[in-house]
């Protein structure tokens, strides 16, 4: 059987007359995959320059976004270095303040806040980021802000142990007897031996006296608590106030007492008035400070300018 062919037939719409040609089967396929290649190259090349196009469109966006990036990382590092040197200047305030506050400095090396271990292999995320420059800038300023943290975090602390150490400094002050009660003249001292105006004998004295006109105020050495209030024993009417610490007060020969037992007081209230019960040769304060139940020069502890000689 002959090869089977095709026969094309082209009329015209003019006068001309038609034209035929025979084609075989062969170079009908022949031809038809070649047009089907065509297409196909086609498209394949029309794909690639439009993803080629849309890479490079996707490039320069990331560029600019890199760019972007870079600029913000170059701000947050001058934020940062300018938040370590205010982290700095607080931290020389705060050894400053330490030392006010009866507290050791903390040790500069300590102050670094620094941590260390072993080192593990590098993360995805190291890896990602140290490929580039804006990368490693990034990890450098995550590294700057965990120390400044850490730093911070540190200076809490302190400033903690301050608040608490003045605190307590405060309260010590405040139950520290440390003004004259009254307003006088000092007539006799602390001593072991002082001949006494009444028995004529020498005896110790385990206060202050302070001269002053019956009815003068008497006022609280320091905050505290009354204790007792009582009448005799020599000393005639007598108000003891405790201010904690093994810290006692007392107060005698009064004229009028204006507190009671229980009562809390400040530094400066007033308790009682001068006068002359008791064993008194004339209208006085008979002043004592005992520390622990035993007996101390109050003069130690009242300020210098509070005294008259």
């Amino acid at each position: 059987m002959g090869k089977r062919r095709w026969t094309l037939v082209l009329v015209p719409d003019g006068a001309e007359g038609s034209k035929s040609f025979r084609v075989s089967l062969r170079s009908i396929r022949l031809l038809g995959g070649m047009i089907a290649f065509a297409v196909v190259a086609a498209l394949v090349t029309g794909f690639s320059v439009a993803s080629k196009a849309l890479d490079l469109s996707r490039l320069e966006r990331l560029e600019r976004n890199n760019d972007a990036l870079a600029e913000e990382i170059a701000r947050a590092q001058e934020t940062v270095t300018a938040l370590q040197d205010t982290v700095t200047a607080i931290a020389e305030r705060d050894q400053k303040i330490r030392l006010l506050a009866g507290l050791d400095p903390i040790d500069p090396d300590v102050q670094r806040a620094g941590i260390g271990g072993p080192v593990g292999a590098p993360t995805v995320r190291e890896l990602v980021l140290g490929a580039t420059a804006t990368g490693q800038h990034a990890m450098e300023l995550g590294t700057n802000l965990s120390e400044l943290v850490r730093r911070a975090s540190l200076l809490s602390e302190s400033y903690d142990q301050v608040v608490d150490s003045l605190e307590i400094h405060k309260s010590r002050l405040e139950r520290t007897p440390s003004i004259m009660p009254t307003t006088g003249w000092l007539t006799s001292h602390f001593t072991n031996q002082r001949f006494h105006p009444i028995y004529h004998e020498a005896r110790p004295h385990q206060g202050i006296d302070v001269s002053a006109p019956s009815g003068t105020p008497i006022l609280a050495a320091a905050n505290g608590r009354v204790i007792d209030v009582r009448s005799g024993n020599g000393y005639g009417n007598m108000v003891s106030v405790d201010h904690g610490g093994g810290i006692v007060t007392r107060y005698a020969h009064c004229s009028r007492i204006l507190v009671s037992v229980g009562q809390r007081v400040s530094r400066g209230d007033k308790i009682a008035l001068v006068g002359r019960t008791g064993l008194a040769t004339a209208p006085h304060l008979h002043y004592e400070v005992l520390v622990s139940g035993r007996p101390q020069d109050p003069r130690k502890y009242i300020l210098p300018e509070s005294i008259t000689d």
